[in-house]
């Protein structure tokens, strides 16, 4: 995927849907609050922030984050405040971040899942007072892992074959 004459499909906006929706079904499975399974919600904002900014944008993150507080039954607008720093920060690097490769995007992209966490907690910490352990951004790391599997998965319907049809000039 780093060949610079690599031609991708256009995305279809039922796909965006249909991958922002799977990813909050995943959110939503019953895990329990453990501290490693991902944010598959932020995961998926923040790829098609980054690959589409125009078609998934801050308010696209807005409703997913109420949509996670009505679901995960948290304080209203604590994942819509989150999701919507994460979105206005992955919004504005996208550009940069697409030079990179996979794994470097990976480390980009990892203070942008710790400053939305960070936003979740802060809420927490203004209405409870209480602080989290620091294990808790673990998820935010594991998050950024699963980014080069994520890509490949989220990029997957846009590939064009690899066999070149001599009748298409592209």
């Amino acid at each position: 995927m780093q060949n610079p004459h690599y031609i991708l499909r256009p995305v279809s906006p039922r796909f965006i849907a249909l991958s922002l929706f799977a990813a909050l079904v995943l959110n939503l499975l019953p895990w329990g609050h453990r501290f490693w399974i991902p944010d598959f919600v932020a995961l998926t904002l923040v790829f098609w922030n980054i690959h589409h900014a125009r078609r998934v944008g801050i308010g696209v993150a807005f409703l997913m984050g109420l949509l996670m507080d009505v679901g995960d039954s948290t304080l209203l607008g604590q994942h819509a405040l989150a999701y919507t720093i994460l979105s206005y920060g992955a919004i504005m690097m996208h550009r940069r971040i697409l030079w990179f490769s996979l794994f470097t995007q990976a480390l980009h992209v990892l203070p942008l899942f710790l400053t939305a966490q960070l936003a979740s907690f802060s809420v927490l910490f203004v209405i409870n007072g209480s602080l989290p352990s620091a294990s808790i951004f673990i998820q935010s790391m594991i998050t950024a892992v699963l980014w080069p599997l994520a890509t490949w998965v989220l990029l997957a319907p846009q590939r064009r074959p690899l066999d070149r049809d001599e009748n298409r000039p592209i």
